[in-house]
């Protein structure tokens, strides 16, 4: 068993893994956004949950608003950006499958 406390304060850190997963949090500050057409994770999904915040993620094209509690699978291989549209921090819970970091 390995178990840590997601303090999500970090702009992207791993916070816990094993050879199967892989946990991240990550803080995007307002009107900041990360990813973009080059970012694919061409091996591992990507599961993004909403902790605190509001946004939108841009996967393969498609513009969905995403906001506390929202939960998106951007499946391996599609290429993805996350922005912050609100008015504070977009703070989220990343899981990776299998690990991509």
């Amino acid at each position: 068993m390995q178990h840590t406390t997601a303090r999500l304060k970090s702009d992207f850190a791993v916070i816990l893994q094993n050879e199967f997963a892989q946990a991240a949090e990550m803080v995007l500050p307002v009107g900041k956004s990360t990813g973009g057409p080059d970012n694919v994770h061409e091996n591992s999904d990507q599961w993004l949950f909403v902790v605190e915040g509001e946004g939108s993620a841009i996967v393969a094209g498609e513009d969905v608003p995403i906001d506390r509690h929202s939960l998106l699978l951007i499946e391996r291989g599609e290429w993805h950006e996350i922005r912050n549209t609100g008015e504070t921090p977009l703070r989220t819970l990343n899981l990776y499958v299998p690990p991509e970091y």
